[in-house]
């Protein structure tokens, strides 16, 4: 079926599906939450809930000097920018955002985008057309794949962590490697787990592809100095560009890609979701540069997520739910079909712990998962009740089998 009526039937459909998949209750989707009171608690339903749900990976999206930078800039620069960057929209805290994240990674230049979302988009756009490849591995996120589609390029994917597999299709691709943008992520947020960086580094390394790591979960967490994963596994000077956001560890919105490469310099041309959309409100910029302060000056808050995600890990699978990755600040854990799942996250969300639910075609493999998040805002109380409800919720729903 073509034109209006087949994109309304498709439509149609799939809403039809959805409602039966879920009874008509509550999803993902309805949840609103009422009030924030932390990083770590908001009102939900009118009740107040513990968030293990969320992104505020170091907690300071409520950090009183994020917040006092973001008044300053309210107060001298007004709510928003107004326009795009080549525009009126480049301001003093724009520049000054990029010379913070480019001195964060010890590289030459960076650029700031409006979210993570289009830092892909603009970044992979800048750098593949019609005529290269763009290999990614298959567990990547949705805005890297959709980049990569926009791009024009021809979009090739990879076994997830799969670095022998990334070198056969590197050469099955039958393009030159130096026309190859291999795409993979630090830290992936889904299942929680975190990149063979030595592997891969070692196929682009040794191909000539480029290399892209996009270390938006990863940044603030991993590596002595925060920047990510790349950093950790000691390869930074065999990654080619970084691309990464602030809506996780930074707190507030907006994405960024950084280079030591001077050829890049073209991409802040080139990069259509930098050139055509407003820019970062000043707000967001000042707290953002004030957060990348905190994150290269103290790493107690990364020490105090390592902790919390050991204690919350060791705690699920005791619970007979283990994790499908190692202890991290993102981690899920497999439902039995999308009804076991949805009476679960209804359940936990009743009785006071928000947590995600995760089903394909977001989850690789046709999984079905509760993922959550820790923070350094968690208290040890919060992950023991947390652990508490799961604990009832998980007998009364079937999830967890009682003790023989």
């Amino acid at each position: 079926m073509a034109g209006p009526a087949g994109i309304k039937a498709r439509s149609s459909g799939f809403a039809d599906m959805f409602d039966r998949s879920t009874a008509g209750g509550l999803t993902p989707l309805d949840v609103v939450i009422e009030k924030v009171l932390s990083p770590v608690r908001a009102v939900i339903e009118g009740r107040e809930t513990l968030m293990f749900g969320t992104n505020s990976y170091l907690g300071l999206n409520f950090e009183p000097s994020c917040i006092e930078a973001a008044t300053i800039a309210l107060a001298d620069f007004g709510t928003g920018s107004t326009a795009s960057r080549v525009a009126s929209g480049n301001q003093r805290l724009h520049v000054e955002l990029e010379r913070a994240v480019a001195d964060l990674y010890g590289r030459r230049d960076a650029i700031v985008f409006s979210t993570g979302f289009m830092a892909n988009v603009g970044t992979i756009g800048g750098l593949v057309r019609e005529g290269d490849a763009a290999i990614l591995d298959a567990h990547c996120h949705a805005s890297i794949f959709d980049a990569c589609k926009l791009s024009g390029a021809r979009t090739l994917t990879f076994r997830h962590n799969d670095a022998v597999d990334l070198a056969r299709v590197i050469e099955a691709s039958g393009i030159a490697p130096s026309r190859i943008l291999v795409i993979v992520e630090g830290l992936y947020s889904v299942l929680g787990d975190i990149a063979d960086l030595v592997s891969v580094s070692a196929v682009t390394q040794a191909s000539g592809a480029l290399l892209l790591v996009d270390e938006a979960h990863a940044l603030g967490l991993f590596g002595r100095s925060g920047r990510g994963v790349a950093e950790a596994q000691g390869v930074e000077d065999k990654v080619d560009v970084i691309v990464g956001t602030f809506s996780k560890s930074v707190g507030v919105v907006g994405g960024y890609c950084v280079t030591a490469d001077p050829a890049y310099r073209a991409l802040r041309f080139a990069a259509r979701a930098y050139l055509y959309t407003a820019s970062l409100p000043p707000p967001v910029v000042a707290a953002a540069s004030r957060a990348l302060h905190l994150i290269r000056t103290d790493d107690g808050p990364r020490r105090t997520v390592a902790a919390n995600a050991e204690a919350l890990h060791r705690g699920l699978t005791a619970l007979g739910l283990p994790p499908l990755a190692p202890p991290g600040p993102v981690g899920a854990v497999r439902m039995p079909g999308i009804k076991a799942g949805l009476d679960m996250w209804r359940s936990l969300l009743a009785a006071g712990v928000y947590v995600n639910m995760l089903i394909p075609p977001a989850t690789p493999n046709g999984e079905v998962v509760l993922r959550y998040s820790v923070s350094a805002a968690h208290r040890p109380e919060d992950i023991d009740a947390a652990l508490a409800i799961v604990s009832a919720v998980g007998l009364r729903t079937g999830v967890i089998r009682p003790a023989a």
